[in-house]
């Protein structure tokens, strides 16, 4: 495939095809790579997303830091389990205005240090968000409650926000997540997780118990809902802009989830 150039105007045009409007509130994924040149790179992605919902308008993106778990996990899976032990004593304690995202992209990587940018405390699940509802998705990030209710992506049903996806599928959807808090399949179960925290001034390996997820069938669920949801669509590069309602897609999602999962 011909590799395409990609301008800021391309991305507002492009938005504002889709109905991205002044003041909503929107879950962003990317991936700039996809989109072909972006002549400016994240940056411009960035600007574009914020002049297109404006100052009563709020863009939030995962800003996760996953490396930041238990080597049991798999997240760190190029490093010899002899290893492990040693990760778990010495990986850095999560600071939200230090700590780097793991594979979430260079626009979120920006964005985290967008001048602003508020970012949630979860260690290893974070979320960076700026715009008029930043401090009320960002703040009070539990470490057991990292999709449910009254977390970031719980309080953007609360807002009926809007997910955007530029250049990647379903699977890096995190607003589905709340779906698996809200349905009831019988796999359904916690785990314990551990990631490095700061408490009281020092470095802790802390324990949480958490809803186990995988997103294996996310993929499966945005198929099943662009048949059936009011999705829209649009070509920007190389790449593709989807577009929801949040609560259509995990209302939706519930209902796959509890038909299909085992």
């Amino acid at each position: 495939m011909e590799r395409k150039i990609v301008l800021k105007q391309d991305i507002l045009d492009a938005l504002a095809k889709i109905g991205v409007k002044k003041g909503q509130t929107i879950m962003v994924h990317t991936s700039l790579s996809q989109l072909g040149f972006v002549c400016g790179g994240a940056e411009i992605i960035i600007e574009a997303l914020l002049e297109s919902v404006g100052e009563e308008g709020t863009i939030m993106m995962p800003t996760q830091s996953w490396k930041n778990l238990d080597p049991t996990t798999g997240v760190h899976w190029e490093e010899p389990e002899e290893w492990w032990q040693i990760i778990r004593d010495n990986w850095p304690a999560y600071r939200k205005e230090i700590t780097p995202t793991n594979t979430m992209g260079a626009v979120a990587e920006m964005f985290r240090k967008w001048p602003g940018a508020l970012r949630s405390e979860h260690p290893a699940r974070s979320v960076a968000a700026y715009g008029k509802h930043a401090e009320f998705l960002t703040e009070g990030h539990d470490l057991s409650n990292i999709f449910g209710e009254g977390s970031p992506i719980g309080k953007l049903y609360e807002l009926d926000g809007h997910v955007l996806l530029i250049g990647v599928g379903y699977d890096k959807n995190t607003s589905i997540h709340l779906a698996d808090v809200r349905a009831e399949y019988p796999g359904k179960h916690n785990c314990t997780e551990y990631s490095a925290i700061m408490k009281d001034g020092k470095r802790v390996w802390k324990a949480y118990d958490t809803l186990f997820v995988d997103g294996e069938d996310f993929e499966d669920i945005g198929k099943a809902f662009e048949e059936e949801g009011n999705v829209c669509k649009e070509p920007l590069g190389n790449g593709m802009l989807t577009f929801m309602r949040q609560r259509e897609i995990v209302d939706f999602a519930v209902k796959w989830i509890e038909y299909n999962r085992k």
